[in-house]
């Protein structure tokens, strides 16, 4: 079964925002402060959500590990 792209789409904002809010926290941990900490997050936030969007929908189209759904004859 494929998945559609919008769900690619969902699944990569509803991602990004958990791994968003993980490296706010660990650059905070990092440097100590918040606006550099929310800088470096909101900078990660576009570049990785364009970057995983690419590969899910790359990963799509492999068939590695995917098992054919039995079709049935009604």
């Amino acid at each position: 079964m494929n998945e559609k792209p919008y769900r690619s789409l969902v699944k990569t904002v509803s991602w990004r925002a958990v791994g968003t809010i993980d490296t706010i926290i660990i650059s905070y941990l990092i440097t100590g402060n918040l606006k550099m900490a929310t800088s470096i997050g909101s900078i990660e936030l576009f570049t990785k959500m364009v970057l995983f969007y690419f590969h899910e929908r790359a990963w799509n189209k492999i068939s590695f590990g995917k098992i054919k759904a039995p079709e049935y004859q009604i």
